[in-house]
């Protein structure tokens, strides 16, 4: 690691060249300006956003022949060859037309070197700051699943969402902040991401096995959320003023931004607090504890030369959550709070929630805290004719859930993962069109608990390392792509010893030999290795039409809680029990995809079959007579199990700007995903109710109308547009019906509406953008099949027939943006 870092110093010292400056304009088809285009050098991070009048300027633009491309969301992004000389100014223009699919678009995530989306065999979807704001919601996950189909979400209450693709999640998804794994207890039912939503710049989907590049844990996909670099003038300091208001659980956020560059020297800044209420739905009206107060501050310094750039980053992330329990009257079903410890505990005698308490911001004592802090660097270096770039990163997730209700000040769970992380790739020079990258990544990781009364997992530590060759070879219209990866996992801990603290009553942590000590995790040391490969290539059929297809076989090492659980996560309200015999997942996934694209149409079909050797899944305990197994009363009890899956379903998009009205756009799309239980044993012994997945999406078709009024020469509101959509989820039979693990979902259809403008200066500088919306316009109740919360009732029958917490009701959004 020091010798890393001593590279890490030295590497700006290897290479020193000057730069030059680009200035110019980006215009549409009618030759008006397109305000806020984004503007860059590819391969570099050099780059700007022009202002409201189309105007741009590149500072630092390394000499030489460059490839510059200017982008926008409803425009094909476009490109120019140009030559910098060192020290001389340069005008380029530019002329986009418009295109809601960004084909075009360069992507990161998923592939070796940045790639154009339609050229990458592997199905990759992106969603721009733009689309992030002219949506409310109340984390970046949800931001992506609006507007990604294929990408779903298994929702705690309105803050917490931990993404799924094509039906597979937790482990099997890896989330990353700008290229750094997030490592933060993610296992867990009720644990979000810990980013900061409001200084994300651009959310990377890649959909299917992408173990290639990122090993274990990367089997479903990954999704990478990219904060934003500076882009303003050289010596000038920008940034912007957010504030935004849910009408639904009185959110209230704020957020200050700022940055600055000067001859290649870049720093940014950006605080962030929310704050929010019980939120509210028609049948439950306020639902008690899923409030939460979130405070996330965020810093990078670097630099941006003609050698490469080299970035630090720091983020802290602070958020006290409230943990919903679901328990209420049985009558009146009013929420009730729980007063005693679980031995004297009466469900039916818990007292009801005020109406104050309901409507109050203060979090309750039954909470969970989350600290996260990351700090890394991203370096990208010039040498040898080729590319370097270099990752290295620490992180602490710092977790207590807060469930003693006559001991509030005492964590039930109180859990502390540290996580070493590092990323080497060289893209080798070119030869005769034949693109080579090689790399290795992998991760250090220790998870201990502080002081705590409940263990669901053991104290463990985790080597991790991998290391890849990729491979890409143009042949005219058809770009072949495809590599091999080896990776190796060590998972180890120690006896664990459990025993009663009679200073407090609780459990607590023990050395071997205490009075009544119990053995609850046994030692174990585990090495599990996988090979990973993927082949495939995209074919550019027309100028018209791409095709493109994948094989891959991706890896994934069994997780802590799916070999080691032994214990109540009080978050979840589960009793998840592991087994220590589990082999690593193999997923083989095929895909195929066509993309259409014309000026007023853009068409994209994507299919795909996954087959997964080894599936884990939890299922309900039951006893010898069948009943389910009740380990701490009022919670369930788990277990995890593996077997053969089979998953299949496809993506399809339409895209419609007609000519004759060319301010309008229509994009639909719609996702399906059907999952399998693939072991003829199983399936003979459990009979049907065990034949589908856990937590599978329903059929969902999203369709959004949007209206752009054109630009005009001096008018002070510019990208003015109205927008209606219509979000729909078919009822879910498909569903884990075995020991009444999983229910029916019915369908739902919620219809929305918005409206924004930019308020720009007699100079066509932005000055501030405002947004409007109201989802759920008609208040409609409805549970989502992956809200957590559907399963949340004491009761086996309701007086009003409705049984669980519903999803939040109608929801009226404003948001506004001041730039300076």
């Amino acid at each position: 690691m020091k010798i890393l870092l001593l590279i890490l110093c030295w590497l700006p010292q290897l290479a020193v060249a000057q730069a030059a400056e680009v200035t110019g304009a980006v215009r549409d088809q009618q030759r008006q300006p397109v305000p806020f285009a984004s503007v860059g050098v590819v391969g570099t991070t050099v780059g700007a956003t022009a202002d409201a009048a189309g105007r741009f300027e590149l500072r630092g633009v390394p000499a030489g022949p460059q490839r510059l491309r200017a982008s926008a969301v409803g425009f094909a992004p476009a490109e120019r060859r140009v030559t910098v000389a060192a020290g001389a100014p340069l005008t380029i223009d530019f002329g986009l037309t418009t295109s809601a699919a960004d084909l075009g678009e360069v992507v990161v995530t998923g592939v070796s070197r940045a790639t154009e989306l339609r050229r990458s065999p592997v199905p990759i979807a992106t969603l721009g700051r733009r689309e992030i704001t002219l949506n409310a919601n109340t984390n970046v996950i949800d931001a992506a699943v609006r507007g990604i189909p294929g990408l779903s979400a298994v929702t705690t209450g309105p803050n917490v969402s931990k993404p799924f693709i094509r039906g597979l999640g937790y482990n099997r998804v890896l989330t990353l902040y700008n290229g750094l794994r997030q490592e933060g207890q993610q296992w867990g039912d009720e644990h979000g991401v810990e980013v900061d939503g409001y200084d994300i710049e651009r959310v990377e989907v890649v959909k299917g096995p992408a173990s290639l590049l990122y090993g274990s844990d990367a089997v479903a996909g990954v999704v990478n959320l990219l904060p934003a670099l500076p882009d303003g003038p050289d010596g000038r300091l920008r940034g912007d003023v957010l504030n935004e208001y849910q009408s639904n659980n009185g959110l209230i956020g704020n957020s200050l931004g700022l940055n600055y560059q000067n001859h290649g020297f870049q720093t940014s800044f950006r605080a962030s607090h929310r704050m929010a209420r019980d939120y509210r739905n028609s049948v439950d009206g306020l639902v008690y504890n899923t409030g939460f107060r979130e405070l996330t501050l965020t810093g990078m310094v670097g630099l941006s030369k003609a050698w490469g750039s080299t970035h630090a980053y720091l983020t802290l992330y602070d958020n006290r959550q409230e943990i919903p329990d679901g328990s209420r009257d049985s009558l009146s079903r009013r929420f009730t709070r729980q007063v005693f410890e679980s031995g004297l505990d009466d469900i039916k005698n818990r007292p009801l929630v005020g109406e104050e308490e309901l409507n109050s911001y203060a979090i309750s004592p039954l909470h969970q805290r989350i600290r996260h802090y990351r700090v890394f660097t991203k370096t990208q270096v010039h040498l040898g004719g080729g590319e370097l770039h270099l990752l290295l990163g620490a992180q602490q997730n710092n977790r207590k859930e807060f469930n003693h209700p006559t001991a509030p000040s005492q964590a039930g769970l109180a859990l502390q993962l540290t996580t070493y992380t590092y990323d080497v790739r060289y893209h080798l020079p070119e030869w005769q069109g034949l693109q080579i990258s090689v790399g290795s990544n992998g991760m250090g990781q220790l998870n201990r608990h502080q002081q705590a009364t409940d263990f669901p997992i053991p104290n463990y530590d985790l080597l991790d390392a991998g290391g890849f060759l990729l491979l890409k070879k143009p042949l005219g219209q058809l770009e072949l792509s495809g590599g091999l990866r080896y990776d190796t996992r060590l998972v180890t801990w120690s006896d664990f010893y459990v025993a009663p603290n009679p200073a407090t009553g609780f459990d607590a942590q023990v050395q071997a030999g205490t009075a009544g000590a119990q053995l609850q995790f046994p030692a174990f040391r585990q090495w599990y290795r996988g090979v990973s490969a993927s082949v495939g290539g995209s074919w550019l059929a027309t100028e018209r039409l791409t095709l493109r297809a994948n094989l891959a076989r991706g890896y994934r090492a069994p997780n802590i809680p799916e070999i080691g659980s032994n214990g109540l996560d009080p978050g979840a309200h589960i009793v998840y029990l592991g087994n220590r015999d589990f082999r690593p997942e193999f997923s083989w996934q095929q895909d195929v995809g066509a993309l259409w694209h014309q000026p007023t149409v853009d068409v994209s079909v994507e299919v795909f079959h996954n087959y997964v050797q080894n599936f884990i899944y939890q299922a309900r305990l039951l006893d010898a007579a069948g009943q389910p197994v009740v380990i701490v009363p009022g919670n369930t009890t788990y277990q995890f199990q593996q077997a053969a899956a089979r998953l299949y379903g496809l993506e399809a998009s339409l895209s419609l700007r007609p000519a004759a009205l060319p301010w309008l756009t229509s994009t639909s799309n719609i996702a399906f995903v059907n999952g399998e239980n693939a072991d003829a044993a199983r399936l003979e012994r459990d009979g049907p109710a065990a034949r589908y997945l856990p937590l599978l999406p329903p059929l969902r078709v999203r369709t959004e109308l949007r209206a752009t009024l054109p630009a005009r020469e001096g008018a002070r509101l510019t990208a003015t547009y109205f927008r209606a959509s219509l979000d729909a989820s078919a009822r879910q039979n498909r569903f884990l019906a075995l020991d009444n693990s999983e229910t029916a979902t019915a369908g739902y259809a919620l219809l929305g509406l918005g409206a924004g403008t930019t308020l720009t200066s007699r100079a066509g500088r932005p000055v501030a953008q405002f947004v409007l919306q109201v989802d759920n316009v008609f208040d409609t109740p409805y549970q989502a099949h992956l809200n957590r919360l559907k399963y949340f009732e004491y009761y086996a029958a309701s007086p009003t027939g409705r049984t669980g917490i519903y999803n939040p009701g109608r929801n009226v959004a404003v948001k506004m943006v001041v730039p300076f």
